[in-house]
């Protein structure tokens, strides 16, 4: 019930936020996203260094933020403002030297891993059919999680990846891509009928199947790191990286889809 009731709660505000804020606004948001996200991501991954990961958390959302600047200079820049950085606080800050290059490793990683794909939806805001886009996403990657669910419960028998992930079943998952395409279909006929048929099933083939593989890869991540959830700022669904593990994967597929293809 307590997530049923967050999810009633935050998603009408979700929609109406993307439908009335302008890019810069988004921007923001996206920014905030990647900085809870980031924090969480370092909290499982380093605890040891929470200073310096609090502190790569905000880095990691100004650059983030740079990509709604008009130049294309200004996000690689940060990016690599930042990679320079926090090597150099690994160099000089050493602690255990047989620590330095699998932590180093790690911060870079959060880097890649959140603050890079989260900024493709500032990118997928930026375009002409942008808030369509957006809706899209989260059609496509909430209409395959619930059909997996459910598909998956009431079907599953064969495990997806046992070892990371015990109770996701191949089941389950072809139902949630069922799902996705559905959820592709319905967003043409609704909100977005510049989409073809065959764009439908390409994207949500495409934003289906690297959303389940988003989903894994934070499990991953989660059992590697010995913790159950990400975090637990959302009531009942756990941290920020809880509910956008699969949105990290789609959303560069979606602008890249949308850049090149549409």
């Amino acid at each position: 019930m307590k997530r049923l009731a967050t999810a009633a709660v935050l998603l009408p505000l979700v929609i109406v936020f993307i439908l009335k804020a302008s890019v810069f606004q988004f921007s923001l948001l996206v920014s905030l996203l990647a900085l809870l996200g980031l924090d969480e991501f370092y909290r499982m991954a380093l605890p040891q260094r929470r200073g310096e990961g609090r502190a790569a958390a905000v880095a990691g959302a100004c650059a983030v933020f740079a990509v709604f600047s008009a130049s294309p200079v200004l996000p690689l820049f940060t990016l690599t403002a930042l990679v320079l950085a926090f090597t150099l606080v690994a160099l000089f800050r050493l602690k255990d030297i047989k620590q330095a290059a699998p932590d180093v490793a790690l911060v870079l990683m959060g880097f890649l891993y959140v603050p890079l794909l989260l900024a493709h939806l500032v990118l997928v805001r930026a375009l002409p059919n942008g808030v369509s886009w957006l809706f899209l996403i989260m059609v496509i990657v909430m209409a395959g999680d619930s059909a997996a669910y459910y598909v998956g419960s009431t079907l599953g028998k064969h495990r997806l990846y046992q070892a990371v992930s015990p109770k996701k079943s191949v089941e389950g998952a072809l139902g949630g891509l069922s799902g996705s395409v559905i959820g592709a279909v319905i967003a043409k006929f609704t909100f977005f009928p510049e989409l073809s048929i065959g764009d439908c099933c390409a994207a949500a083939l495409l934003l289906g199947v690297l959303g389940q593989l988003g989903d894994l890869f934070e499990s991953l991540i989660k059992r590697s790191c010995g913790v159950k959830d990400s975090g637990s700022i959302i009531p009942g669904h756990g941290g920020v990286l809880d509910r956008l593990d699969s949105i990290l994967f789609a959303a560069p597929a979606a602008y890249y889809y949308a850049f090149f293809l549409f």
